[in-house]
């Protein structure tokens, strides 16, 4: 095997805006790791080219396609490379073109071959890991008996109708570096004590529990009198509470003065692989579904089974045919010996064999994928060994016959095989509404198009994305290209998938409107009538809230789903079935105290949030204060009124518009160097001078312990690149504000820099430093007034037309100084602290709150969510009939759950639900309503809302609870807002609390008023 052109593994080559989201989940030792790895993958069907897809986008050394096998129309049914004038074509020649496109940085090679021509262990010398997909187990157990004994990882897998099984193994002795890939734990210790003999206890601050479990190791660093410990070789730790733990004997080290921080140590795991032959015997089985626990047992022999009759009689088994299903049960009977086995699981496993159903191609594919990831960069758990899967859950309450399922000639044959043709019009009469079309929407776009759905003459798929497509998306949304970069997501994504399938063409309507308030307009009555259901594919929490609102009011299901590097969760909400997604939400992020971050940081993730800040505080809030000023009439009485620290943000226009504005790009220069000394010198030594090193607090304790570090100042030296890159970007975005032309010229910077002449420093007494949250925030505003401020500003009648340049942040534009400024401003006040700093990779992460993604995690989670479509267009009754999911790649684990059903409330002695409501027609009278509720229900309303206005309270003044009575709801909602409403609404969601015949609160459904 030769290599021809390569991916240079040196770390500069690593494609940073391309790679960006994917190296926050693997780290660039992973990746470089992966750039030294061919990889072979065997048959270029859906599963194959599932599997090559997430690989080749993730980066490795090069990946090889062998499939001489012509193509046929089935295979359009998975394989979303392949076009209807691809057929009869060799599927690996066609497919290789198509992967290469998704990354340059791959070679993607065609390994040749004739029809009828398998792989021989001659052909797979050369690759670091071999992956056959759909292979029959003798050529499995020949393949993998050389790679064993070789050191060549093995994988294989293979998906049948809603089945799917795989197989890993990475050889006798595979050391896997980061079982978990969490990031590793530190925390800051406050004691070390010898207190169980040889045994050290270690005690942490209990401002947060350690987290380590026992078996871990850590080091140390910055413990003062036992100093041996810091960077010492990791020491195994076991834990003896949630603030404490030991670290073995340490009576012949120093003695414990005080403070260090210690961090978590990973080391590398041994995982011994048996190989397949072995494996068959005694396997070791990798649960997917803890309520199936039982049927990885069934599986292996039924799989085994079926490998029996394929080689028996040439062909899988029929569709739905008892004939064939008898056989491979006596089969699989045969070879699980006296266990016993589930008939109906190998009956139907039979059943489907000769199916291909694209949600479990994706499933297995992405799974397999990341494990061919673990092969190649030992980074995360591989799975240990056999892996069996299904989504029997997913069949039709009608089940289909032998004649259903009998082959049409089409592309969805493989799915017919499973679901039956009169299924197959079901989903292709479906009607999705999905919104966002990125990571998620792209893969769940490829799975639709391959299914079928919308393809119907009654179908129809609306997608709404209102981003374009940037660099950084390349790398996980695969059907976007270099090409495509700064084109709408929606139109871009709509486009291919009606390629990959031209049943779509005229069937999915793109849509660049978000989805909001300020849209129900268009997303209104008459597009919801016309929706058979609501998939998300959003990145954020405030759109999902508000898309589950909308499937409530509206009685949609809706099919929700989210990623986190190798996590993923599926949700699935069936109107007055389950609950909805905003009846259980995670607790709210931890949030730094603000004093911490001005004043004590003792992580980096304090300095990066400092210096976010600052980025606001200097080139966005000013320049945005200066126009209103010049712009917006009344700005300065409004300000004067309503804003709080209102003297101090005039002093800010006025040093933006006057005493601080510069004319040329030198002047920049001079106010970075100014700025530096601000922040990094004189705030620093206010600090020391308000509370010295050697301050004491009221227990006599030192003030500065504990998570309190004593910072320094720093001196500015042109010559160290952290403080130049700081005058670099804080000067250019300075710039930017004024209109001014930046510079990049290093000498040139240096030359002006030094030239500044600092004024000495001179500590204010008196300045109350904010210790605690409780404490009033620090001042520091200007010793003037108001009055004579404004008098030294310009008038903005003078000024027509002068505005400045707020910066807008953007974190995925190398050249713009935003993240150079955020991360040299960051490094350097972890150098006032003695922090270790970050690199701008990570900074750019904490800063720009960036999610961790990559495309394995993401075709798995979309295949599930897939899955549950299929119920969702059978219109399961049943709470047990769906499943929630949750995985984690990495470790592997996955874990599914019955979805929670919909809490029922009660009033009287009717029980309802959040999807139940009170629907009143023809805009009736609030009076009509009240009434209704006292003679239908015994019930006195107390209380009528709509919106943020309070229509009605029973102790209004009786003249104008008489007038509201009278008044029909558009006209009562219209007289308390105080303006009409838009001519497009037809209803009124409205709120009533009211009270039963005891005088007792009760909760009742919401109204809808049509009017």
């Amino acid at each position: 095997m030769t290599t021809e052109q390569t991916m240079d593994i040196d770390e500069v080559a690593i494609d940073e805006g391309l790679y960006s989201r994917q190296l926050y989940v693997l780290g660039h030792e992973a990746m470089k790791r992966m750039a030294a790895s061919n990889v072979l993958i065997v048959g270029a069907k859906g599963l194959g080219t599932e599997i090559a897809k997430n690989i080749v986008l993730a980066g490795v050394k090069s990946v090889t396609l062998f499939d001489p096998e012509p193509v046929q129309t089935s295979d359009l049914g998975t394989q979303f490379f392949l076009r209807a004038r691809d057929i009869g074509q060799a599927r690996a020649a066609v497919t290789v073109p198509r992967l290469q496109e998704l990354n340059s940085y791959v070679p993607v090679r065609n390994l040749g071959g004739s029809p009828g021509q398998s792989i021989t262990t001659d052909m797979v010398k050369g690759f670091q890991v071999v992956v056959l997909t759909d292979t029959l187990l003798r050529k499995q157990l020949e393949i993998n008996d050389w790679t064993h004994q070789n050191g060549v990882h093995f994988l294989s897998a293979s998906t049948n109708g809603l089945f799917g099984s795989a197989f890993n193994d990475f050889g006798p002795k595979f050391a896997c570096v980061d079982p978990t890939g969490e990031q590793p734990l530190s925390g800051m210790t406050v004691e070390i004590e010898n207190v169980q003999g040889e045994e050290a206890m270690v005690t942490c601050l209990d401002e947060t529990r350690h987290g380590l479990e026992d078996g871990n190791f850590v080091t140390f660093a910055e413990v003062k009198g036992m100093e041996e410990l810091n960077g010492c070789e990791p020491r195994k730790i076991t834990v003896k509470g949630p603030y404490t733990f030991t670290i073995g004997d340490t009576r012949k080290l120093g003695k414990y003065v005080s403070g260090g921080i210690f961090t978590q140590v990973k080391m590398p795991k041994i995982i011994e692989f048996k190989s397949l032959r072995d494996s068959l015997k005694s396997p070791e089985h990798f649960i997917t579904d803890y309520a199936k626990f039982d049927r990885p047992a069934t599986l292996h022999a039924a799989y085994q089974a079926l490998s029996e009759f394929v080689e028996k009689h040439k062909r899988l088994p029929r569709a739905r045919n008892e004939e064939d299903a008898a056989e491979v049960l006596a089969l699989a009977k045969k070879l699980a010996g006296g266990e016993e086995i589930s008939e109906t699981v190998v009956k139907e496993l039979s059943f489907q064999a000769i199916g291909d159903v694209s949600p479990i191609v994706a499933v297995i594919g992405g799974f397999v994928a990341q494990e061919v990831l673990k092969a190649c960069s030992a980074k995360f758990h591989p799975m240990v060994q056999h892996l069996y899967f299904d989504s029997l859950e997913s069949i039709p309450a009608e089940v289909p016959s032998e004649a259903d399922c009998a082959p049409t000639g089409s592309r969805y044959d493989g799915q017919i095989a499973v679901f039956g043709r009169k299924f197959q019009d079901k989903i292709a009469n479906h009607r999705q509404f999905l919104v966002g079309s990125g990571a998620i929407g792209c893969e769940m776009l490829k799975n639709w198009s391959m299914m079928g759905l919308a393809t119907g003459p009654n179908g129809s798929i609306q997608v709404t994305d209102l981003d374009t497509i940037e660099k950084s998306n390349l790398n996980r949304q695969f059907l976007f290209r270099p090409k495509d970069l700064g084109k709408f997501k929606a139109e871009v994504a709509a486009e291919a998938v009606s390629e990959m399938n031209p049943d779509l063409k005229g069937k999915i309507i793109s849509r660049q409107d978000a989805v909001g308030g300020d849209t129900e307009h268009i997303y209104g009555d008459e597009f919801f009538a016309g929706l058979d259901g609501v998939t998300n594919a959003l990145d954020n929490v405030k759109a999902r809230l508000y898309m589950d609102q909308r499937c409530v009011f509206y009685e949609k299901p809706l099919l929700e789903s989210g990623t986190l590097g190798t996590k993923g969760n599926t949700q699935v909400i069936v109107p007055h079935l389950t609950e909805s997604y905003a009846s259980s939400q995670d607790p709210p992020e931890k949030e730094t105290p603000s004093c911490t971050v001005k004043n004590f940081p003792n992580i980096i993730q304090h300095t990066i949030e400092w210096s976010r800040k600052r980025f606001d505080q200097l080139f966005v809030l000013p320049a945005q204060d200066v126009n209103s000023y010049l712009s917006e009439p009344g700005f300065v009485e409004h300000t004067i009124k309503y804003g709080g620290s209102h003297t101090e943000k005039f002093a800010q226009i006025r040093e933006y518009l006057v005493r601080q504005k510069p004319l040329t790009f030198d002047e920049c220069i001079v106010w970075a160097r100014m700025q530096f000394e601000e922040d990094y010198g004189n705030s620093i030594r206010q600090l020391l001078f308000s509370l010295p090193k050697d301050a004491t607090t009221t227990t006599g304790q030192p003030f500065w312990s504990g998570p309190k570090r004593a910072p320094d100042a720093l001196i500015f030296d042109s010559s160290d690149s952290t403080h130049l890159d700081y005058i670099i970007s804080a000067a250019n975005l300075h710039a930017f504000n004024y209109g001014l032309n930046g510079s990049t010229d290093i000498n040139y910077f240096k030359k002006v820099a030094d030239a500044v002449i600092v004024p000495e420093f001179q500590p204010k007494k008196d300045v109350k430093i904010q210790i605690k949250e409780t404490d009033a925030p620090q001042e520091s505003g200007p010793d003037e007034d108001v009055e004579s401020i404004l008098a030294q500003l310009p008038q903005p009648a003078d000024l027509v037309g002068y505005r400045l340049n707020p910066v807008d942040f953007e974190k995925d534009d190398d050249t713009n100084f935003h993240i150079d400024f955020i991360t040299s401003a960051s490094n350097l006040r972890a150098m006032n602290y003695s922090i270790t700093p970050a690199d701008r990779h990570t900074t750019k992460q904490i800063a720009g709150k960036i999610i961790p993604a990559i495309a394995t995690t993401t075709a798995l989670v979309t295949g599930l969510v897939c899955l549950e479509l299929y119920k969702i267009i059978d219109e399961k009754k049943k709470v047990e009939d769906y499943k929630n999911g949750f995985v984690n790649l990495a470790l592997p684990f996955f874990g599914f759950s019955e979805p929670i059903a919909a809490p029922k409330r009660k009033y009287g002695e009717t029980d309802w639900t959040l999807w139940d409501r009170f629907v009143f027609e023809n805009d009736p009278t609030l009076e009509s309503i009240v009434k209704f509720f006292k003679e239908k229900h015994g019930l006195d309303v107390s209380m009528v809302s709509q919106g943020v206005s309070m229509l009605w309270q029973s102790f209004l003044a009786p003249a104008k609870s008489k007038e509201r009575l009278k008044m029909n709801m558009r006209r009562l909602v219209e007289t308390v807002s105080k303006k009409p409403l838009p001519p497009t609404t037809k209803q009124l969601t409205v709120e009533v609390m009211a009270n039963d015949e005891e005088g007792e609160d009760v909760e009742i459904p919401f109204l809808v008023v049509r009017i």
